[in-house]
């Protein structure tokens, strides 16, 4: 006999097949520039957090849709470098600070 647990479970299973693996795999796959992505995330906000703004007031600053930012702030858009300089250049920040060697 099955416990009340395992009925509910199988009672309220999706039908559809699960792309839990298959996610996995490609966020596998592209973790590089995934983990990139997410820096610029990031960097956006805490921009907005800084100077108390909205998505939309980023929006406007960068020329772009609000759904553009919120794209952006997911931290899955695989960038171009001349995206990510304009993002820095507009908003005055520095993402990819560089680094610098010890003496």
């Amino acid at each position: 006999m099955k416990s009340k647990a395992v009925q509910f479970l199988e009672a309220h299973q999706s039908g559809e097949h699960s792309t839990f693996a298959d996610d996995a795999k490609w966020r596998q796959e592209n973790a590089s520039w995934l983990r990139q992505s997410r820096r610029v995330a990031y960097a956006v906000m805490d921009y907005m957090q800084d100077s108390n703004l909205s998505r939309n007031d980023v929006a406007e600053k960068l020329g772009v849709s609000p759904q553009y930012i919120s794209k952006i702030l997911s931290g899955r858009v695989n960038f171009s470098i001349k995206t990510i300089s304009e993002i820095e250049e507009s908003l005055g920040i520095e993402i990819f600070q560089a680094e610098t060697a010890e003496a």
